[in-house]
Order: C-alpha cells, then sequence, then structure tokens
C-alpha cells in the first residue's frame, strides 16, 4: 500500500489533506457541506464530476428555451433546517411560486382524483362495485390477521383489496418501479401510500363526491427561475467555493479506501479521515475495487427514468388547466406519470414573443409550414421507467410518447410542437425490493468500518427517505454523526421523521455552540475522534442532535 501511496503521489504534485471529503453535490452532498460549514469544525472539501451542482435535482434547458427538470419534483419539507437553507439561497418572495396540488389519475377516459384508491366514486359503476367489494373483503380479512404482508403485493390486498390492485394500483406501480408489486417489500411505504378510509369511500360513492387532497405534497412551492435546479446552484453558493472541485477537477477516478486516499481526474490526490460518499453505492465499491463488496451490491435493484419534454405552441388548453402532475396506469400510453410543466412557472417555456418553428403535429404529421411563429407556449413532462423486466423502445421514445398524449387526449392531433427533449438517467429510482435490506444491513455498516459513510437517494438506497428534503438531510446528519456522533434519524427512523415536524437543527441558531471553543480564543484543546477528526461539540448540543425528541439510537442503527 505504500508503494502505491507514493506511485499516486507521483503521477500529480498536489496532495490535499481535509479531514471530511465529500462525494458528490446533489442535495445530499450539498447538505453535509452546508452543515460543514456551519460546524466551522473538521476541515472538509466537496467534489463532484458535473460542472453544475445538483445531481439528479438538476434542470435542463432545451435550445429553444424549454426547462425540464430531472423527473418530477417539487419542494414540500419535514424539516425546518432544509426550508431555512433554501430560504436563504432563494430568500425572495418573487423567487418561488406557491402551488395547491391538483393531481389526477385518467382511467378509462376520465379524470379521478388522486389519490385513486379515495375516489372510487368517479368510476364506472361496474368497478365501483368490483373495487368495493374488495376493500369490504380486505377490512374483514386484514382483522383476522396474525402475520404482517410479505411483500408489496400483498399489502395491496390487504388495505385496499383484490378490485383496487387490478384497476389500479398493479399495473401503476409496476409502470413506476419495473417490477412486479410482489417482487417489492413495503417497509417503505409510509406516508407513500395512502390506505383508503372504507367508511369515507363507501359514503363518497353513494354521494357521488370526491375526497380532498391528501399526503405532505398537497402543497407545494417551485423556483421562479431556473427550474429546480436553480435551487442547488443557488445553495452551492453559499459555501466557500474554496472547498469545492467541479467539473474534471472534481471526477473521482479511484478510492483506496484502506489508504484514506481518493485519486481524481486532474490527477490530484486527496487524503481524508472520513468520507461522506453520495453516489450511487453500487458505483462507489466499483471505484473502490473492492469483490466482496461489489458483489454485495449485486443485491441491490434499481429502474433507469427516462424523462421526455414537449413543448407546443398555443394558449394552455382548457381541459389542461391548472393541473399538476397525472397518474397513468393503462397501457395506451408509455408514461407513468406526466407534469404540466409550465404550469408551475410561466419561466419554465419561451416567452410568447420568440419565434419558433413547428417540428411536427401531435399525430406525426409534417407541418404545412416550416416558418418561425410567434407564442405563447405550454409544456408537458413525461417519465417512463424502464428495467431487464420492463424493456422500452428507446429509439421510438419520442414518437411512441406523443402518440400517448393523444391517446389520452392530453394532445390533439393538430396540436404545433415546437420542442421535444429526452434524456435517459440510468439511476432512476432505488427499487425497494425484497432484497433491499438484507443488502444494505451488510453494506452500509461495511463502508462505514472503513470511515466511509455512504448517504442519499442511492447512496444509502432507502426510497422512503428519497425526496429533496430528505436527502439533503441526510447529509447534514452525516455530518453531524462525523462531528459529534448525533443519530442519524432520517436514514435510521424514516417513519419518525416523516410524522413529525423536525425543528431541532436551525441554520441560524443552535449550531453555531460547536465552534464555541473557536470563539473563546481558541483556548479549549478540542477532542479528536476516530482518526483523529476533531471534535469541537458542546454536550448541551450534543445531547440534543442526539435525543431528537427522545429516540434511542437504534440497535441496528448504522452509526459507528
Amino acid at each position: 500500500m505504500a508503494n502505491h501511496k507514493r506511485q499516486i503521489s507521483k503521477a500529480n504534485g498536489q496532495e490535499i489533506d481535509v479531514d471530511v471529503l465529500i462525494i458528490g453535490a446533489g442535495p445530499t452532498g450539498l447538505g453535509a457541506a452546508k452543515r460543514m460549514n456551519q460546524i466551522n469544525g473538521p476541515s472538509w472539501m466537496i467534489v463532484d464530476s458535473n460542472e453544475t451542482p445538483g445531481g439528479l435535482a438538476s434542470t435542463d434547458i432545451t435550445p429553444e428555451g424549454f426547462l425540464y427538470d430531472v423527473g418530477g419534483h417539487v419542494i414540500f419539507s419535514h424539516y425546518k433546517y432544509f426550508d431555512d437553507c433554501i430560504d436563504e439561497a432563494l430568500p425572495n418572495e418573487s423567487d418561488w411560486y406557491h402551488h395547491q396540488r391538483i393531481s389526477y389519475v385518467r382511467y378509462k377516459g376520465v379524470w379521478v382524483p388522486y389519490p385513486f384508491q379515495n375516489n372510487i366514486s368517479m368510476l364506472p359503476k361496474e368497478d365501483q362495485i368490483t373495487c368495493l367489494e374488495g376493500m369490504i373483503d380486505a377490512t374483514i380479512e386484514s382483522r383476522v390477521a396474525n402475520t404482517k404482508p410479505k411483500d408489496f403485493d400483498e399489502w395491496i390486498l390487504r388495505t385496499q383489496g383484490e378490485g383496487l390492485a387490478n384497476c389500479f394500483m398493479r399495473p401503476y406501480n409496476f409502470k413506476v418501479w419495473a417490477v412486479p408489486t410482489t417482487k417489492m417489500q413495503c417497509a417503505w411505504l409510509g406516508e407513500r401510500v395512502a390506505a383508503p378510509n372504507l367508511k369515507l369511500v363507501m359514503k363518497n360513492t353513494i354521494l357521488e363526491k370526491t375526497a380532498g387532497n391528501w399526503g405532505p405534497n398537497a402543497t407545494f412551492r417551485f423556483p421562479a427561475h431556473g427550474g429546480t435546479g436553480n435551487i442547488w446552484i443557488q445553495l452551492a453558493k453559499t459555501i466557500p467555493q474554496k472547498k469545492t472541485r467541479f467539473g474534471k477537477t472534481g471526477r473521482v477516478q479511484r478510492i483506496d479506501a484502506e489508504g484514506h486516499r481518493v485519486l481524481l481526474g486532474d490527477g490530484t490526490t486527496i487524503n481524508y479521515k472520513k468520507l461522506i460518499n453520495t453516489m450511487a453505492v453500487d458505483s462507489l465499491v466499483e471505484v473502490m475495487r473492492d469483490q466482496e463488496l461489489i458483489t454485495l451490491s449485486k443485491g441491490l435493484f434499481y429502474s433507469t427514468t427516462h424523462v421526455i419534454g414537449v413543448g407546443v405552441r398555443g394558449e394552455r388548453p382548457e381541459r389542461i388547466g391548472d393541473k399538476c402532475w397525472l397518474y397513468f396506469p393503462e397501457d395506451n400510453c408509455p408514461f407513468y406519470r406526466a407534469t404540466i410543466f409550465s404550469n408551475y412557472s410561466p419561466y419554465n417555456q419561451p416567452d410568447a414573443s420568440k419565434k419558433l418553428a413547428t417540428m411536427q403535429l401531435a399525430d406525426g404529421s409534417k407541418p404545412s409550414s416550416t416558418e418561425e411563429k410567434a407564442g405563447p407556449y405550454w409544456s408537458i413532462m413525461l417519465e417512463v421507467s424502464e428495467s431487464s423486466m420492463k424493456p422500452v423502445d428507446v429509439e421510438n421514445m419520442l414518437c411512441d410518447n406523443i402518440a400517448g398524449l393523444v391517446n389520452t387526449e392530453m394532445l390533439r392531433p393538430e396540436d404545433e410542437i415546437v420542442s421535444t427533449y429526452h434524456r435517459a438517467f440510468d439511476h432512476g429510482y432505488p427499487t425497494p425490493s425484497l432484497e433491499r435490506e438484507g443488502v444494505l444491513t451488510q453494506l452500509l455498516p461495511k463502508l462505514q468500518a472503513k470511515d466511509i459513510l455512504s448517504r442519499g437517494r442511492f447512496g444509502s438506497w432507502r426510497y422512503e427517505v428519497g425526496n429533496q428534503d430528505h436527502s439533503f438531510m441526510l447529509g447534514v446528519e452525516a455530518a453531524d454523526h462525523i462531528v459529534n456522533g448525533a443519530a442519524e434519524l432520517t436514514l435510521n427512523y424514516p417513519d419518525f421523521v416523516n410524522t413529525r415536524a423536525n425543528t431541532e437543527r436551525r441554520l441560524k441558531d443552535g449550531a453555531q455552540l460547536y465552534s464555541s471553543s473557536q470563539a473563546n480564543g481558541g483556548s479549549e484543546q478540542a477532542s479528536a475522534g476516530a482518526n483523529g477528526v476533531p471534535l469541537r461539540p458542546t454536550e448541551a448540543v450534543k445531547n440534543n442532535l442526539e435525543s431528537q425528541g427522545g429516540v434511542p439510537a437504534a440497535k441496528n442503527a448504522v452509526v459507528s
């Protein structure tokens, strides 16, 4: 190993020593960097192979001027600290648009309000009967069941019944996850899937009423300019630029976990004491060239996400209205979700004065004229999943999805399409497969034993804490754990953090106590953690962060 170190050193004259190295400048990495900067204790650096921060929460802009996020992202939060940080990044009221979620499921030509299982009053009478009978049977059977559901499919049957399973839950979830519901566990569900209230559903069905909004994202906000990616671009500006390396100079070529060294794309070597990794954990172990961990990671499953954008000339149709995102369980379209992205901000599409040529009509025919004409414009963003169990026709992706928009009456055959977008994201969804926990309960501790905390949507592979706020706080809590051993609640207690107001951390108070010894002139001798990382928490702050509402560390918690 010593010879190996010398070889790396000779490859490039520059070596950098830091206490904490952060790999990846998506929400998780930026959360870790933000917290390390606030603590102002151990030295740190953040690296990313992309020039622009944001990761899987970034935004692309087409040549015509249409914006598309990397999937359907909106901002809602379970944490005050997250709110503080994004409010600092985009502090003005004019930086945001606030929306009430208006969401539907397209089923047999009808727009059924979301969640589908609470609004079967909108279905044809035959389907209403089928769904109600299934719900009644499920309610009776669940009361006598003495075992937990063994998989997601069994959970669906127990909570919603055979009718809802076949009408919506099974076909929709297969389109989303690209695996059958029988191959997914159900511990991840929490607030992600609504369990219907049988009495309320029956009442609404008889009275022909619909249920109101459900879930944590019933209201949300969206950046006025730059899409979701602008949040993270602006947040990255609030951390010291001298501690960032983005682009080629931040690309990780090799990780020597035993030697605590990382080789970057320009030949620079970074020596670290602790590593917070936010790249996909299966990619991490490949870069580490650790065959044991590579073999272990093969038990993790994921799906690829194709994001398709369609820019349309004309006023937004009345039938579209102010809808936000829409779900499609049927096989008359490839996409499982459509977002009316132009409804989120008027700046998500070109100004009406911009002249664009018509590329094609929605029915696939050529336009009668290729002359550039002014708008107005509106846009739709679509998502399609892919896996070995659900292959897709990539070559015909655009035309198949546009045909699906016509089939579902999202577009009229004569609508003028002025811009198209398609980008595939290899790691789109971390699948909560039956095998997942068996892998993670081995893989994450093995990495942590090597002083590597792997966190984030794919870094820790837990979809139930994979939203932007969760991902950000996974990084924040990893930083706190390294510095003072605080419990990582988001990683280890997803249901807990998702069902309470997480107000313990704030950007402007509390954590500054970490650096109290520095404020006192540096006369106090800082204690040292594993591998010599300096720790400077006061006992009060440590106890506050460890308690987090009185929850003790889990017996199997991934902590050192």
